[in-house]
């Protein structure tokens, strides 16, 4: 397979031409390694490092679906077991019933618990006005003990996304594997795949990561992004989140037969956006109105907050990593309709 440079330069224009997006990275490869592409435009290098936000939730994926291999958990365990009663305690009240106890790792890791998002319900305003501040777990219980659940713990057809799931999640990796988060990730990840420039953000004086931004405003929040390890805190360049994301689908972490599980999609209504989400895993649109001709079969991995990205397209074998340092959404509409007509142009 090739595609032309012009087109992929042409793509990337198109990217960094969109209103807010101040630089943007986006790399191409085929699963054989036959074709390789990559361009940055703006302030972004090939080599830049870039949070890669929610994007991070693809590899606690990986970090649970190993675990699982491991046999040291199972996606049907109730977080009872693992977690500490101040952990869970009161933190699933609906209509006066307490199902703070049926919770399981599957409704964590799926967006199925109901539990509220501390980010869209209390940080994200904040965040956006710059005023940077942590959130560790502790915090989040707390907060979200005073906002309503959204539905009963599996509910059929309900789904919400919530960042309190994914700091449950890296509480209950901490506690199986007796180890820090950020080593964890170093042990089943960085390390794993010789990984020299991903890490999890953790030094607040760490600047070398690109700064996102919310429409014209740069933001910059150490503190924040030094407390969000599982929820988005990794630190990656495309060369490398491309790595791990072949691995991904490939069986470097768990059966490779197993992804067709992962795929139990329910639809996500904004905020923060229209997608899929599976179990651990996401699915962005491809509306028939534009992609009528040639139909593209699906697309799967992981949007990030930030316009970070992590795509693989099993029609083509093509995989897609970058970003667009973005949070207001317009980099995601520029990638995701690039990301569609390089498929198409090969299909």
């Amino acid at each position: 397979m090739k595609i032309s440079d012009n087109l992929l330069n042409n793509y990337l224009n198109d990217i960094i031409g969109k209103k807010y997006v101040f630089s943007t990275v986006l790399r191409v490869e085929t699963g054989d390694g036959s074709f390789t592409w990559e361009g940055s435009r703006g302030e972004m290098k090939q080599n830049s490092k870039y949070f890669i936000a929610s994007v991070t939730k693809l590899y606690v994926t990986a970090i649970i679906m190993s675990l699982i291999e491991e046999q040291k958990l199972c996606l049907d365990d109730k977080i009872t077991k693992y977690l500490p009663s101040n952990y869970f305690e009161n933190i699933h009240i609906l209509k006066g019933v307490d199902y703070s106890n049926d919770i399981t790792i599957k409704h964590l890791v799926s967006n199925t618990s109901g539990l509220p998002d501390y980010f869209n319900h209390s940080a994200f305003s904040s965040l956006l006005q710059g005023n940077d501040d942590s959130w560790n777990i502790e915090r989040t219980i707390r907060n979200i003990k005073n906002i309503k659940p959204n539905f009963t713990p599996g509910k059929k057809g309900k789904v919400a996304y919530s960042d309190t799931n994914y700091q449950l999640l890296g509480k209950i990796i901490e506690i199986v594997t007796g180890k820090n988060i950020n080593k964890v990730f170093e042990q089943y990840i960085f390390d794993n795949l010789g990984l020299s420039n991903s890490y999890v953000y953790h030094n607040i004086s760490d600047n070398e990561p690109v700064a996102f931004y919310y429409k014209k405003k740069k933001l910059w929040l150490p503190k924040y992004m030094a407390s969000i390890s599982c929820e988005g805190g990794i630190v990656s360049t495309a060369h490398e989140v491309m790595i791990f994301l072949k691995e991904f689908f490939n069986g470097h972490f768990f059966p490779k037969d197993k992804i067709k599980s992962l795929k139990k999609w329910n639809l996500i209504l904004p905020p923060p956006g229209l997608f899929y989400y599976g179990v651990g895993l996401e699915k962005f649109p491809t509306p028939r109105i534009i992609t009528f001709t040639k139909p593209i079969n699906e697309i799967i991995g992981f949007w990030g907050q930030t316009g970070s990205f992590a795509w693989y397209n099993s029609d083509t074998d093509l995989y897609f990593s970058g970003t667009t340092n973005q949070v207001n959404g317009s980099g995601h509409s520029a990638v995701g309709n690039a990301i569609i007509k390089i498929i198409k142009s090969v299909l």
